[in-house]
């Protein structure tokens, strides 16, 4: 059977054949780009569908049914529509900025996926850093949030990019709490080591208690850094228009919506590849002839299906958390913050250090 290794080797011979190895290095690096764009793209298509439906289901009606088959053509046609709308920039507004924001914002995000293990042998850059890489850049999304709201000159689109900025930096701590929890127990920040070291088991079954904490936190600051209901102070609608992205139309808006669809592919990727083992498959961490029969069986389901199967797992649990509760006030999100998250996360970091001491995890 024909392995993702089998697949770029055969790729890296037929382009060293004919070029230069700097030229086969940077043709590499555009393929594997264009490749991770698209299959983002495609499943940005799928998560948007999926939201729509979901919301459906939870508010008990249909959700788009009219444009194709069960509405599965919808998306295309609001994307048809975002694409024939004029884009219009505030005569008032600082309009360098204002068309740099939305560039910005999706840059970081695609830029993010660069270390990502994406299967066996299937990663664009593999490097010992890689969890560290994704922390510092996913980190610099805020800096397109603040130009876009200040190069807007407007009052909402301001107190909008404020407010995002203050979430972001509040629960990217706890975020990065979470990550250095999972660090401590694999010993690695290389997130083809992260896979590999749950080869024997998910850290979420064999990390212990800190490991769930660390997952269920990571998972709740990540919809708090998308932006993601019940944390859209930044964009609440009753009060701020549209937050930071007001003044914005067109695919210049679009940019922004794809954005957070993104953003939500990359903070779940990582939570997969953090605490469930990302395309690793499902291995109880016992031995025994019928755990071994059922860790066999498990080995036969395709890894892009793992991987894919728990990304899409978590990204349903950030939608249902969007249709269940209500809007946060913005001192009750920072409060949630500040005095409940950051310290669960520091006291979980200090008994998830004290295991991997003591060599505790099974």
């Amino acid at each position: 059977m024909l392995q993702y290794s089998d697949i770029t080797n055969l790729i890296h011979q037929a382009l060293s054949s004919s070029l230069s190895p700097m030229a086969t290095q940077v043709t590499e690096i555009i393929l594997s780009a264009l490749v991770a764009f698209i299959v983002m793209i495609l499943c940005v298509i799928i998560m948007v569908y999926m939201e729509r439906k979901v919301a459906g289901f939870m508010q008990l009606r249909l959700g788009p049914m009219r444009v194709g088959p069960y509405g599965t053509l919808q998306v295309f046609a609001d994307v048809i529509k975002l694409l024939l709308k004029e884009t219009f920039t505030p005569v008032k507004a600082d309009q360098f900025m204002f068309n740099l924001a939305p560039c910005i914002v999706l840059m970081v995000s695609l830029m993010a996926l660069a270390p990502i293990s994406w299967g066996p042998g299937l990663i664009m850059w593999d490097s010992n850093i890689g969890v560290l890489f994704v922390t510092a850049i996913t980190s610099l999304s805020v800096i397109g949030i603040l130009m876009a709201g200040w190069s807007s000159n407007n009052k909402y689109s301001l107190l909008g990019a404020m407010r995002s900025g203050a979430q972001i930096v509040s629960y990217e701590l706890s975020a990065g709490m979470a990550i250095v929890t999972a660090v401590t127990l694999s010993g690695t920040i290389s997130s083809v080591g992260l896979v590999h070291s749950q080869a024997d088991g998910w850290w979420i079954l064999k990390g212990h208690i800190p490991a769930f904490i660390a997952f269920i936190t990571y998972v709740i600051s990540s919809t708090a850094e998308c932006n993601r209901a019940p944390f859209d102070l930044a964009e609440a609608e009753s009060e701020l228009t549209a937050g930071y992205h007001t003044e914005y139309t067109g695919m210049k808006f679009g940019i922004f919506y794809l954005n957070e669809y993104i953003n939500m592919g990359v903070v779940s990727i990582i939570a997969s590849t953090l605490f469930l083992g990302g395309w690793m498959p499902f291995h109880l961490p016992f031995s025994n002839e019928y755990v071994q029969a059922f860790n066999l069986l498990m080995d036969f389901i395709p890894s892009w299906i793992w991987f894919f199967g728990k990304m899409f797992m978590i990204i349903f649990f950030m939608m249902w958390f969007r249709w269940t509760f209500p809007r946060l006030r913005i001192d009750q999100l920072l409060t949630l913050e500040w005095k409940y998250l950051l310290p669960v996360n520091i006291c979980n970091l200090i008994f998830a250090a004290a295991i991997s001491i003591f060599g505790w995890h099974l």
